[in-house]
């Protein structure tokens, strides 16, 4: 049975926000974002200069056609940041890096991750020449050093999930905490009706964002905004967002993703392309700390809610809500 909460508006496009062009996987930028493509910049000119036989290998394992691509594209670290703006792929038997998937790290973020390392490293190391040379209780700064650093390694962990296999299931596509169950106002859907159920994701929670059901990828849209609490009202309509739509295979409905940065995280990732064929389950992206997630679909397709506003969901294996069968 249908459980439902009052109705709320929720515009098609955001109060007082404009979209942008994507011109990579995390399009509103960042410190680390830059110094991983200025890193990025650096070994391609070191790969040309000391080993160019490799460049010419990878050249001729490359896939597809990216027309006057104005990415420079030499192997799979380099397509990582602009996946969903480039028309080049690599098999996965010739990425010589797909081991890194297999660390259960988010890949996007890596950098983030090195460069905090680094940080508490050099921390660290102060902290053990002060214990030694001048005092043993100056060793206890390493402990409070390596409090944050395990914080930050568990922040960016990316678990394998257990899908389920039930046709009629839309699964979250993040982990967290339910905060709204229920019908909403918006014009993009059939009669202006969604059922939209909001997840609030804490800096615990793991961060990388799947997809809900499998279709193929019909838009994506991003909107620079604001940065209130992801807890907020009225964060879903005035902060910084990156709006997926789905065209759903079994009903051919429309599913929509938000993925709504909060206060603490400010850094959205999505790799998905327009027209991409998508399953259940997969990763589509991350945000980077405390955030929200919303997905709505169509009010119609909804057979049957099965969660509600406190419940803990988990990305890619709770299992929201059982859609209707197409007639």
């Amino acid at each position: 049975m249908l459980t439902c909460m009052a109705t709320t508006t929720a515009p098609s496009i955001p109060a007082g926000l404009q979209s942008t062009p994507i011109t990579s996987i995390q399009p509103g930028g960042g410190f680390c974002f830059a110094l991983e493509r200025a890193w990025g910049r650096w070994r391609r000119a070191w790969l040309r200069r000391v080993r160019p036989a490799y460049v010419r290998r990878t050249a001729e394992r490359r896939q597809g056609d990216c027309p006057n691509c104005p990415h420079d594209i030499i192997d799979s670290r380099d397509l990582k940041l602009v996946r969903n703006v480039c028309g080049y792929s690599f098999r996965p038997e010739d990425d010589a890096f797909a081991w890194r998937d297999r660390l259960h790290l988010a890949r996007a973020g890596l950098c983030e991750l090195l460069f905090f390392s680094a940080i508490f490293f050099l921390l660290s190391l102060g902290s053990v020449l002060l214990g030694l040379f001048v005092h043993p209780l100056l060793f206890l700064p390493l402990i409070l050093t390596l409090t944050p650093w395990l914080f930050v390694l568990s922040f960016f962990r990316d678990p394998e999930r257990a899908i389920p296999s039930d046709p009629d299931a839309l699964v979250s596509p993040a982990d967290g905490t339910v905060t709204h169950v229920g019908e909403t106002v918006d014009a993009d859907f059939p009669g202006g009706r969604a059922f939209t159920i909001s997840i609030f994701l804490s800096v615990f929670n793991v961060h990388v964002n799947r997809l809900p059901r499998t279709g193929r990828v019909a838009a994506l849209r991003y909107y620079p905004g604001e940065f209130l609490d992801a807890r907020a009202a009225d964060c879903s309509v005035r902060n910084e967002q990156f709006w997926i739509d789905l065209t759903d295979a079994q009903t051919g409905g429309l599913i929509r993703v938000k993925q709504i940065a909060g206060a603490i995280a400010r850094r959205i990732v999505c790799w998905l392309k327009p027209d991409e064929d998508v399953q259940v389950g997969e990763r589509l992206g991350m945000i980077k700390f405390g955030s929200r997630t919303e997905i709505s679909v169509p009010m119609e397709l909804v057979q049957e809610a099965l969660v509600r506003v406190g419940d803990t969901v988990h990305g890619g294996s709770t299992i929201l809500l059982r859609m209707k069968r197409p007639l």
